[in-house]
């Protein structure tokens, strides 16, 4: 049993990620800038203003970093989640971070989606996004056990899907379906991020997720 803090608990994809650690029996911590609309069962919720995130990341074994650049992180995720490695740096907490797929290749040697094929209205998210992407592989400290899971393209509270069980696990380079699709549904993806946290299979590493 681990324990476990997700900052952006209270989010689609913090709110699955905790559904799913809970079930196995990991203490489950969510902080988060807002009260849920939803609790999970046997979740300890806090929530605050973003940057006091830090202050409990201490006695974790695992962090979770599930929040986005919108609203009043436009321009400070980056910022923030530097402090919340070094923090876990300090504790040795696994520093899981969920990141977009803007991050990823189309294919190999391709430049990611995040450097320009994005639509307008999502181009300067994704671009922050990245920018986490490129601290974490770039100069992050080498001491710093983290892992970079991005999800699929169809992925999201808009694309919920079902649990199937099942998924894959690749690089910087998406997945694609015989059809040429790209998905993971939220509690797929979930089952996904609690087993890295459970084997850490993929330390220091920038991993994608989809079926």
């Amino acid at each position: 049993m681990s324990k476990i803090l997700i900052i952006g608990g209270t989010g689609y994809t913090g709110a699955n990620i905790a559904a799913e650690a809970v079930s196995r029996g990991h203490r489950v911590a969510s902080y988060s800038r807002s009260t849920p609309k939803a609790p999970v069962d046997g979740v300890t919720y806090t929530h605050g203003p973003a940057e006091d995130a830090v202050r409990l990341v201490p006695g974790h074994d695992a962090v979770v970093a599930a929040l986005s650049p919108r609203g009043d992180l436009v321009g400070r995720l980056l910022g923030l989640y530097q402090d919340v490695a070094a923090a876990a740096d300090a504790d040795g907490a696994r520093l899981i971070v969920i990141g977009g797929f803007s991050s990823l290749r189309r294919a190999p040697g391709e430049p990611r989606f995040a450097e320009g094929d994005v639509p307008e209205q999502f181009r300067s998210e994704a671009r922050e996004m990245d920018t986490v992407r490129e601290w974490l592989s770039g100069s992050a400290p080498a001491s710093l056990d983290w892992t970079l899971v991005s999800p699929a393209a169809g992925y999201g509270s808009w694309a919920a899907g079902e649990r199937t069980g099942t998924y894959r696990v690749g690089g910087d380079v998406a997945f694609y379906d015989d059809q040429g699709g790209s998905e993971i549904s939220g509690a797929d993806f979930a089952l996904a991020v609690v087993d890295e946290i459970e084997r850490d299979a993929h330390p220091r590493a920038h991993i994608s997720i989809a079926y």
